[in-house]
This record gives C-alpha cells, sequence and structure tokens, in this order.
C-alpha cells in the first residue's frame, strides 16, 4: 500500500510573490533560486512538514521524482543574447551566438532556469541523497514521474518518495511558446504553481508513527503516438469525486503541477475518494485514483 503522509500546494496570483528562505539551509543561496526554483522548494517544504518528516527525512532512503515545466525567460532576459547572435544579415548565427551572444547572458541565468535546477536545490535543501528522476515539461510527464515513485516504493528500493509538479508559466518565453501552439492558451490562464506530495510505505509510516492523509489506490499510464507534424491532441482535464471541492478550473494551465493541485484542492474540501484523468498534449493519457482517510 502506498500512503500519502504530505500533501501540499502553491499557486500563486498574478505578481505574487513566493519566499523559500524558510525552507533554505544557506540563507545566501537564495540569489541562485528562479521562481521556479523557489515554488518547488516551498511546496516541498510544506508537504514535508505535514509529513512529520522535515526534521527526520531518511535521506538515502528518500526519493525524488519531479516533472518541470517549460524553461521560463524574461524578454529582457533574451534580448540581448539574440542581438548578439545576429549576422550581418539579420539570421540567427551559431558562430556569433557562442562567440558574443552567449556571453551578454547574466552569469546566473542557467541556474534560475534549467529545468534541473528544482531537482537540485528540493534535494539540497531537505537532504534528499536516494533515488530521482526529472521530466519535463506536461501533466503527463508528472505522471510518469508518479508512477516511477509508485514502483520504487513497490520494489522497496525507497521508503518515501517525493514527488514535485512545478511550472513557472507567466513569462515571455512561456507564454510566447503557448500563443503558438494547437489550440493556444491565453496568457491570464498561464498560473505559476507548483505541489508536493509525500508518499510513504505503509511499514515506514507504521514505524515511525505517522498519520496518513490518504492513499493512492492507483496510477495508470499510457502513451499514444502521434504526427508531430500534424495536430497535436487537445488537452483534457477531469476531476471526479470532488464536486463540493473548490478545484482549480481545468480550464487553467497549471502545467505540471495541475494533477497534484487538484488533489489538494479536493482533499482540502472535503472529498474522500478522487479521481484525477488527464490527456495530454503530448500523447500521455493518465488517471489515478486516491483515498483520503478521516482526520
Amino acid at each position: 500500500m502506498t500512503l500519502v503522509t504530505g500533501l501540499a500546494s502553491v499557486v500563486l496570483s498574478p505578481g505574487e510573490a513566493c519566499d523559500p528562505s524558510p525552507f533554505l539551509r544557506e540563507k545566501k543561496s537564495k540569489k541562485y533560486l528562479g521562481l521556479q526554483d523557489a515554488l518547488a522548494v516551498v511546496s516541498a517544504g510544506r508537504a514535508l512538514a505535514a509529513a512529520g518528516l522535515a526534521a527526520s527525512l531518511p535521506g538515502e532512503r528518500t526519493g525524488l521524482y519531479l516533472a518541470v515545466g517549460y524553461i521560463p525567460f524574461l524578454e529582457r532576459d533574451i534580448a540581448p543574447v539574440l542581438e548578439g547572435s545576429l549576422d550581418e544579415r539579420g539570421d540567427f548565427s551559431p558562430a556569433r551566438f557562442g562567440a558574443e551572444g552567449y556571453t551578454r547572458a547574466h552569469p546566473l541565468l542557467a541556474f534560475r532556469c534549467l529545468p534541473n535546477m528544482p531537482a537540485y536545490h528540493v534535494a539540497a535543501n531537505f537532504g534528499i541523497e536516494g533515488p530521482y528522476a526529472v521530466l519535463y515539461p506536461s501533466a503527463g510527464q508528472l505522471y510518469v514521474a508518479l508512477e516511477e515513485a509508485a514502483l520504487a516504493l513497490d520494489r522497496g528500493e525507497v521508503d518515501v518518495a517525493l514527488v514535485v509538479g512545478v511550472a513557472h508559466q507567466r513569462n515571455y518565453l512561456v507564454e510566447h511558446h503557448m500563443r503558438r501552439i494547437d489550440d493556444p492558451v491565453p496568457a491570464d490562464r498561464l498560473l505559476d504553481a507548483s505541489a508536493t506530495v509525500v508518499l510513504e510505505r505503509a511499514d515506514h509510516a507504521a514505524q515511525r508513527g505517522a498519520r496518513a492523509l490518504g492513499e493512492l489506490a492507483s496510477v495508470e499510464v499510457a502513451y499514444a503516438p502521434f504526427d508531430p507534424l500534424a495536430r497535436a491532441p487537445a488537452k483534457r482535464e477531469t476531476v471526479a469525486g470532488a464536486a463540493a471541492a473548490p478545484v482549480v478550473d481545468t480550464r487553467a494551465e497549471l502545467g505540471p503541477a495541475s494533477p497534484l493541485v487538484a488533489l489538494a484542492r479536493a482533499w482540502e474540501g472535503g472529498a474522500v475518494e478522487v479521481a484525477h484523468r488527464l490527456e495530454g498534449r503530448d500523447g500521455i493519457t493518465a488517471e489515478s485514483r486516491w483515498i483520503r482517510r478521516a482526520s
């Protein structure tokens, strides 16, 4: 049995900040965190606190399974790089990019936008030393991460697994991309969000006297190949069993965080059994069933 012992979500309103300082081992490291990193650290920290593991996480027996959204860039960060990468005709030149354009990027920019950085900051600040997986960039990939975590627990490879979905989307590059896809997503439907679920082996939770919030009853993931030059599949997301709960509007785009945000909101609203189903733009179809235990 795969138990849920911690769950937390963070969905920012436009312009709202996210401060990871309370969860940082080294406060000075905050300058290296982009918003995506901060969101992941905050949701992970809150979920671990809810699980009672904030100070007693079994590092080598804890796995981290994270799905991160599209690479975020601000226009002011991209413009100087592009300007220094154009040739005399105004075309992009790989040679000019390597010689000049690349040098115009802020030295900390790579730390703040690379997809694996949220995983690093979560692992470094909470002492996670077990197996890990970093996937990109969709809610479908969050399901792949969830499946990997459940399998690792079933095989006895880990005692605790953190599954994290995070996306920084209210920025120039992601907004530009989402305007250009099939079934485009307007900027006002893009939200910055993160959510973390702490999964635990039942014997480990019992040994430490943990109170389970619920359980992961099932998770299924399938993939159907499609022609990438044709129209991409439409995204559909449904949450069943949570009619009375304040679930996030599925028309909003939360990236990889959406399945876990929906679960958190449903349980907060009193739902007992929650079924989440996703049909992704990347050909991934997945569903999960979660059962909340009485408090």
